[in-house]
């Protein structure tokens, strides 16, 4: 057994707790692959292992999630369908598009977004008994493919905005848009996957083991959110924000 793999899954296994908890798996995932893997392993490969350990993990708390929480399958199931096509998309348009400038208004809208979760302390913390109207589906699906495209293009925070999306314009409890995001985040892995996998950029003697450790993590990680609820959400997802501001501004910084 290669010994640089123990290290790997240890971090694979936080990342998919992490991220069934709260999101942002992939800021751990995805450094730890690029400083455990060969330099002789290509970046698109790198990328390919993390997706398919990510969808493992995803999957797993998408199953737990929607078997206890009651999540609203009318909007979500197309949502998904657009989000899965709209990521698809992103991915193919990754190399034309000017991905660089997204940085920056991606840590201005983590900033707004960590804001008003710390000033409106009752924000996702009382749970929806109305079904949506038409025009919160139509909004719905044009979040989804929204986001679904920023996924495909590039990454890192998808699962926040859809969460935050859920709260603030659906007037969902954290712990259902938690677990309305695990079923679009979960589609939009698989749009990569779709990539990924026909081309060959999946190692799968790495990539096999990680999916083992993101999937038991988050086990464990859905099991902690649905246990601490709405509350131990909104601390957790103004953390994550807090960590995504500082990845993005860190990387802002050394690009400069």
């Amino acid at each position: 057994m290669d010994f640089h793999l123990i290290p790997l899954l240890a971090i694979g296994f936080l990342a998919g707790l992490m991220d069934a908890a709260v999101g942002g798996g992939g800021l751990l995932q995805i450094p730890a692959l690029f400083n455990t893997l060969p330099n002789s392993v290509p970046v698109t490969s790198v990328m390919g292992i993390n997706k398919f350990a990510s969808f493992s993990g995803t999957f797993t708390a998408s199953i737990q999630f929607v078997r206890k929480i009651r999540v609203p399958w009318k909007m979500l199931l197309p949502a998904a369908v657009l989000a899965f096509l709209a990521s698809y998309s992103g991915a193919k348009l990754v190399a034309y598009l000017p991905v660089h400038y997204i940085k920056p208004a991606m840590l201005a809208i983590m900033a707004v977004m960590f804001v008003y979760t710390f000033f409106k302390k009752d924000l996702g913390q009382i749970a929806r008994t109305t079904q949506l109207s038409r025009k919160e589906t139509a909004w719905g699906l044009f979040f989804g493919a929204l986001i679904g495209f920023y996924d495909g293009l590039f990454g890192p925070g998808t699962g926040s905005l859809l969460a935050f999306v859920f709260v603030r314009f659906f007037a969902y409890d954290f712990l259902t848009a938690t677990a309305s995001a695990k079923v679009i985040n979960l589609t939009t892995n698989l749009a990569a996957l779709t990539f990924f996998v026909p081309n060959g950029h999946i190692v799968w003697a790495w990539a096999l083991p990680l999916a083992a450790a993101n999937l038991c993590g988050g086990l464990v990680g859905t099991h902690l959110a649905i246990r601490g609820g709405s509350r131990f959400l909104r601390y957790g997802f103004m953390v994550l924000l807090l960590v995504l501001i500082g990845r993005f501004g860190w990387d802002l910084l050394h690009t400069v």
